[in-house]
Parts: C-alpha cells; structure tokens; sequence
C-alpha cells in the first residue's frame, strides 16, 4: 500500500512539473515563423538563427561573414512581442547601421560591395518585461551576374 502511495505521489509531481514546464516555456519554434514572415521577396533564410535570452539590459553579440555581390536582410523578433534594437558593426567596430537611428526598423536591407566580417549587437527596447528571448534572422539574394 506504502508502494502506490509513492507512486501516486510521483506521477502527481511529475504531471505538476510538466505542466508548470509548459506555461513558462517560450515557443521559440513560433519565434522562427514570425520571423521568417520578414525574410520575404526573394531572400533566402539563413539556416542558423541567432538566439539570445536577454535580462535587462544585456547585449547579445553575433558574428557572421557576409559575402561581396548578395543583398542581405536582417530581421529581429520576439516571442514576447518585444522591440529589439540592433546594431551592425565591422571587426574594427566602425558602425554600419543601427535601428535606433532609424525609428527602430526590425529589419534593414543593404548589398555587400565586398567579403566581411561582420558584428550584430542586440538587445531588448527598455521597458516592459525585464527579461526576453530575442531573434536575429539574416536571409540573402543573390545578383544576377553572368559570368
């Protein structure tokens, strides 16, 4: 009798904690669609987005290399809905862009006149929730160019 008690006990706290799990989990998988709606017209998503869960006023740094004749898009989103600024910088952290100086766009577009290496700095806008998970997409096209 003292057995099944145990075992009652047990799949009640194991039903609790799977439950709690699932109420306090990001859906990061819905995080991608919603994002990927922004990689639109002919741009072709990078197979590796950029994840970061953030609090307060953390920055999230990535690092990709961009390649001469492909025009880029970079996209930001949230599952919390959050604005998320971001800034784009070359090895020598000279700045290339910024959403901060552009009413915060979730998105730029721009064509690369050579290889580079390049910074992506993120963070969520002040306010609101202290913490977030924030996405950073980038999706290409390239140039029509005969050889």
């Amino acid at each position: 009798m003292k057995s099944l008690r145990t075992i009652t006990i047990l799949f009640i706290t194991l039903i609790s904690l799977s439950y709690a799990s699932n109420i306090n989990s990001q859906k990061t998988g819905e995080v991608d669609v919603n994002c990927l709606q922004q990689i639109r017209n002919g741009f072709i998503p990078n197979s590796q987005p950029m994840k970061a869960l953030l609090t307060g006023s953390e920055v999230a740094e990535f690092r990709t290399t961009l390649f001469e004749g492909n025009t880029y898009r970079i996209a930001t989103c949230s599952p919390t809905n959050k604005k998320i600024w971001f800034s784009v910088y070359d090895t020598n952290k000279n700045l290339l862009f910024s959403s901060t100086q552009q009413q915060h766009s979730s998105s730029w577009d721009f064509k690369m006149e050579g290889n580079m290496e390049c910074i992506i700095e993120a963070g969520l806008m002040p306010g609101g929730d202290d913490s977030g998970l924030a996405l950073v997409l980038i999706g290409f096209k390239t140039s029509d160019v005969s050889l």
